[in-house]
Parts: C-alpha cells; sequence; structure tokens
C-alpha cells in the first residue's frame, strides 16, 4: 500500500513538472530568474559539496547528503531559465558560502552564478545545478530525462543521456 501511495505521489510531480518544465522550446513559467521562487531549497550557508556517488543511472554529482543533481537544458549558459512552478518542482543548489568538490567532482568545474533573483546558484562546466522535488532519498533519480530537458550529470561534466 506504502508502494502504491508513494508512486502515485511521484506520478504527479512528474506530471507537474512536465507540465511546468516541458520540453518545449518555449519558455516555462517565465524563463528569466526574475523573482524568487514560491518553494526552494534553502541555501547552503557554509557552502555546497558537489561530488560524485554511483546510482542506477551509473556515477552522477551529487550534493553533501547524497541528492541528485540535476541540470537544465533550457537555461542560457550559467544563468537558470527556472522560475515560477518549474522552480517549485525543481529547486536550485544555493549557498551563501562557497561550493567545493567532493570526491569524484572536478574542482575546475565547480563555481557559483549569481543569478537574476539575487541568489547564488551552483554550476558545473557553467551549468546551473537543481534538484528534483520527486527525488524522495538520497540514489533517486526520479528526474532523469522529465521534459526531455532535466538531466544528471557526471562527473566529467558530461550529461548522462540515460533513462532513468
Amino acid at each position: 500500500m506504502r508502494k502504491a501511495v508513494v508512486g502515485a505521489a511521484i506520478l504527479a510531480t512528474l506530471t507537474i513538472a512536465l507540465a511546468a518544465c516541458g520540453g518545449s522550446d518555449e519558455p516555462a513559467s517565465g524563463t528569466a530568474a526574475t523573482a524568487a521562487p514560491t518553494t526552494a531549497a534553502a541555501p547552503e550557508a557554509n557552502g555546497a559539496t558537489v561530488a560524485v556517488a554511483t546510482t542506477g543511472l551509473g556515477d552522477v554529482l551529487v550534493d553533501a547528503k547524497g541528492r541528485t543533481l540535476y541540470v537544465f537544458t533550457n537555461d542560457k549558459g550559467d544563468q537558470s531559465a527556472c522560475s515560477g512552478q518549474c522552480a517549485s518542482n525543481w529547486p536550485a543548489l544555493t549557498v551563501t558560502g562557497t561550493a567545493t568538490a567532493g570526491t569524484g567532482a572536478q574542482a575546475s568545474l565547480v563555481a557559483t552564478s549569481m543569478q537574476a533573483n539575487g541568489s547564488t546558484q551552483v554550476t558545473y562546466g557553467g551549468m546551473p545545478l537543481y534538484y528534483f522535488a520527486g527525488d524522495a532519498k538520497p540514489g533517486d533519480t526520479n528526474g532523469q530525462g522529465v521534459g526531455d530537458v532535466w538531466f544528471a550529470i557526471g562527473g566529467d561534466g558530461n550529461l548522462i543521456r540515460a533513462k532513468g
């Protein structure tokens, strides 16, 4: 019974995410990050660590707690194109401190970028990093391939194109 409820919740979240950040080339929920998202992950106060961990997709970027990190292919360089409902479903990895490379991550690829909403988002290889609200625990990769625009990323900075 519990698995059915969790499965239904994930399906509902994916449906919302697809609607908010679909695969079209058209902006989703206003692509400019001009306002703070209504629901976002709290900034990592003492900095953020980006590392590599093994998941069902292989080796992917994760945060210090093992939560999978994703990139949005509609972003423009190091600037987020995810706002509004999109940002609720895909909270940005933001910091008030510094971003560092953990095990398996390349220090030369870890950086931050000031976003239009005033937050400092962690980037990897120049791409802003996000969480997926549909991931319930470390190692989950439920956001993989959503809308054909959201992908996990490997320690080499390349998108993981495998299905989740």
